[in-house]
């Protein structure tokens, strides 16, 4: 197989290309930074029982959330120190759903981000992370963090992952579900009201951090008890926020990306409804609040920038003219349009500019009035450039209406007991023999056509009347010399 340097390598080219090990290099024992790495960047969601990153074949670069959580760009990495001075022995080292925290490299190991360690922790043991950033820039990431470079027991790094701690860290973190579904059983019993929204499992297995969020205080003292005695390790309970819980768990905002709080938001500033009215936007609390239930922290990103343009627009909203008075009906921050509509005739909306309404506000502070609005109005056109869809032939409502028939099909409603007789004089005279008809029925005599005659003239002097009682007449004689039942 050669040598174990000529192994690792091997193995290293197969990941990065997305290829599984062959049979006898897989049953071969995983060592080395590179191995390391390639499990450090594998996500629970596209990876594989070894670490290697599968699925998307990214090489741990995916969007989902697990492998680049508030990930940073390092963009100090390809510049040199000048000479004399150390790298800065601070590391930045990131856990599970983003969680951050700075650790002090004191056995001056040479780490790049990606790379697994084995950290300290402030309760005992050790833990597992992933080196998210060295060098100079994590000197700004602590300024910005104001976090202490002088701290007399600071959080170190003790060494690289070995492949016995990715083992028990792996382990920990697959009993992480099922000890959230047994805390949340056991909170229901102790009938608390609180929500367990995740867990996390320290590297070393001994203890876990419980997140939870709730309106009130709770006293969950005996829940503690009987979950430690249970799970045979140190629990911790930790209250969060509603903002920071969807940050954790992430997932897909109304925009269709990622949620800002769990890729790269840190700090939750609070949002309020004024945020809104200054953009002009409706205040409905569905559209308005995100996946956590609050106003959305995106209202914030252009809230300086409206405000900067509403500068230009006066704070009154009516004005006076010798035409009448005026109120403003609706402001386009953007493109600074006004339209006002005179009170009297509210349905005439007028469009002007807001340099030329600030104007008129000022002339009525000066005790002046304009003539009218219309000095200053603006003609405003909506251009379309979506093509026309219908043709001119197409455009009637009634192409796909069928046209009224003839009265030919009304024999149908009968249940066609006519189809099968033939249509027309011509084609009843043709194949009919002498004194017979079409439909094998002897022709009409002289004496029944007499009869017929006289039907006819009595059914002619029938009254209407008797037609809509139902023909009860029909079968009596029209005679006037027949006696009528005398009426009892």
């Amino acid at each position: 197989m050669g040598s174990p340097r000529a192994h690792r390598n091997a193995l290293c080219a197969r990941a990065q290309r997305g290829k599984k090990p062959k049979k006898e290099e897989a049953n071969e024992p995983l060592h080395g930074t590179k191995m390391h790495y390639l499990r450090s960047m594998a996500c629970s969601s596209c990876s594989s029982s070894s670490g290697v990153p599968k699925g998307c074949k990214s090489n741990g670069s995916c969007g989902t959330g697990g492998c680049n959580a508030y990930n940073v760009f390092d963009w100090l990495s390809n510049m040199q120190l000048p000479a004399g001075e150390s790298p800065f022995e601070w590391v930045e080292v990131r856990f599970k759903n983003g969680r951050k925290d700075f650790y002090k490299n004191t056995e001056n190991l040479s780490l790049h981000a990606g790379e697994a360690v084995t950290v300290s922790t402030p309760n005992g043991g050790h833990d597992v992370g992933t080196v998210s950033v060295t060098g100079e820039l994590v000197r700004i990431q602590m300024r910005k963090a104001q976090a202490d470079t002088e701290a007399e027991a600071p959080l170190v790094i003790y060494r690289k992952a070995s492949q016995r701690d990715l083992d028990r860290w792996k382990e920990a973190r697959d009993r992480e579900d099922e000890l959230m579904r047994k805390a949340r059983s056991m909170a229901d019993y102790h009938k608390l009201d609180m929500k367990i929204s995740d867990v996390e499992c320290q590297g070393d297995g001994a203890r876990a951090t419980f997140y939870y969020t709730a309106d009130a205080r709770v006293d969950f003292r005996a829940l503690i008890r009987e979950m430690s005695t249970a799970f045979g390790l140190r629990v911790e309970m930790r209250q969060i926020g509603a903002r920071q819980e969807a940050g954790r768990l992430g997932g897909i905002g109304s925009c269709g990306r990622e949620l800002c709080c769990s890729t790269w938001l840190k700090d939750y500033r609070s949002v309020s409804t004024s945020a809104a009215r200054y953009q002009q936007l409706s205040l409905n609390p569905t559209k308005l609040a995100g996946n956590c239930g609050k106003l959305k922290c995106c209202l914030n990103y252009e809230l300086d920038q409206y405000a900067e343009a509403l500068k230009a627009f006066p704070k009154s909203q009516k004005v006076r003219t010798k035409k009448g008075r005026a109120d403003v009906q609706k402001m386009d921050i953007l493109t600074g349009m006004v339209w006002l509509a005179y009170r009297d005739e509210p349905g005439r909306w007028v469009a002007m500019k807001a340099e030329d309404f600030s104007e008129m506000v000022a002339m009525n502070q000066r005790d002046e009035e304009p003539a009218s609005l219309e000095e200053k109005e603006v003609k405003v056109y909506i251009e379309t450039t979506e093509p026309e869809l219908l043709q001119p032939e197409e455009d009637s409502l009634t192409r796909f209406d069928r046209p009224k028939g003839d009265g030919r099909g009304k024999n149908r409603k009968r249940g066609g007991k006519n189809r099968d007789r033939p249509r027309g004089p011509k084609a009843s005279a043709e194949g009919a023999p002498a004194g017979q008809r079409s439909d094998n029925r002897p022709a009409p005599t002289a004496q029944n056509a007499a009869n017929a005659a006289s039907g006819d003239q009595t059914r002619s002097e029938k009254p209407r009347g008797n037609r809509r009682r139902g023909g009860r007449n029909r079968s009596r004689s029209n005679s006037s010399d027949t006696p009528r039942p005398s009426e009892s």
